[in-house]
């Protein structure tokens, strides 16, 4: 079982925080996927906000490939973070010959008050798409005021080797998403770790999706920016983006598309029209099987909700200065001891539970 967590923060936080939320919870990680993405970022990434940060993991060979292709593209670098490494005998984990974190400037082509974000998508495709041609690394994100780190190993030793244990100012997020163990039903790649990530929404799932055959097939064709499926538990991140994104709906119709509600409950529904319409036309995009998804969305506002039987875990807790969704209660404890813990929402698999900029928790019934 997955082990996925998400801190919101008032003021911007170091991903020790995070660590810190999913240490207890490290029992069956089976030392497969690790991620963790930061969003709203300060520290050294403050002055940058507004440009593309580049993630990405490869071989040295693979750091070339992506400065001649940068280059070629008219990007030029404005920012570079190499994470100091503590590499240490015993670390399990399979480590990349390079780390790149790299900020560009947009190329003059490209008008900066009006970006068509498909092309950062674009970009970041080609990329990819270089790079496996012979193995030479992993894209991740490529999106402004966007961090993201993935390997495979041991989380702690991770967090060791890149130093995320010691707090400091250089590192800093208002939003971090982190996952232990990804879904081992597939190939354990570093694209399969949790959180997925896409033109700014970012999620992570607990759980298993008996309609993955179903969702992909049909969302291959819808977006250029769903490709890989290496774990399916993309389905959800792509489904949200094209709820959302593409569709342009209110989140709360999320829910109704991956858990739609029975035909008799639909009839007695204030929205009856609007569910009819998403069942018939957006069938190919329900979901089955235990899981609780935890999103992000562009403007930060965070979100989780369960299958419709509600058989994953989730907690969301708050101190007032931070809140914290995960997967147990036992994060919750280590981060924010002192919160009324009477007050934690334990979500049930007829709601949204959703959380704005200002930290405030709103229950949606479906």
């Amino acid at each position: 079982m997955c082990r996925i967590g998400c801190i919101k923060s008032k003021n911007a936080i170091h991903p020790s925080k995070a660590l810190y939320l999913m240490s207890p919870q490290q029992e069956g990680h089976d030392n497969s996927g690790f991620a963790i993405v930061m969003t709203d970022l300060e520290g050294i990434f403050k002055p940058y906000k507004d440009l593309p940060l580049l993630s990405y993991s490869s071989t040295f060979t693979g750091k070339k490939i992506i400065e001649a292709f940068m280059v070629a593209k008219g990007f030029n670098k404005k920012f570079v973070w190499e994470p100091k490494t503590n590499p240490q005998a015993g670390q399990d984990f399979a480590k990349m010959e390079h780390y790149g974190f790299e900020i560009y400037d947009y190329p003059t082509y490209i008008q900066k008050n009006n970006i068509d974000t498909d092309f950062l998508v674009n970009t970041r495709l080609e990329l990819r798409k270089l790079l496996e041609q012979n193995n030479e690394g992993y894209v991740f994100s490529f999106w402004p005021d966007t961090l993201t780190i993935k390997e495979i190993g041991n989380p702690s030793h991770i967090g060791e080797f890149f130093g995320l244990w010691e707090e400091n100012e250089k590192i800093l997020g208002k939003n971090i998403m982190i996952q232990y163990r990804q879904n081992t039903n597939y190939d354990i790649v570093r694209y399969a770790a949790h959180p997925f990530f896409l033109q700014g929404y970012t999620l992570c799932a607990n759980g298993e999706n008996t309609f993955y055959v179903k969702n992909k097939e049909y969302q291959q064709s819808l977006h250029l920016g769903y490709v890989g499926f290496e774990s399916d538990s993309q389905c959800f991140l792509y489904s949200l983006h094209y709820v959302k994104e593409v569709l342009k709906w209110p989140l709360n119709y999320f829910k109704h598309v991956i858990t739609p509600l029975p035909f008799e409950e639909i009839n007695n529904h204030p929205d009856k029209q609007v569910l009819y319409k998403i069942r018939e036309s957006l069938g190919h995009l329900e979901i089955n099987g235990p899981n609780t998804v935890i999103g992000l969305l562009p403007d930060h506002t965070l979100f989780t909700c369960c299958d419709s039987k509600k058989l994953r875990p989730v907690v969301v807790g708050t101190d007032g200065d931070m809140v914290a969704v995960t997967s147990e209660v036992t994060g919750l404890n280590i981060i924010m001891p002192q919160r009324n813990a009477e007050k934690d929402i334990y979500p049930n698999e007829r709601e949204t539970v959703v959380i704005n900029n200002q930290l405030e928790i709103k229950r949606w019934k479906q």
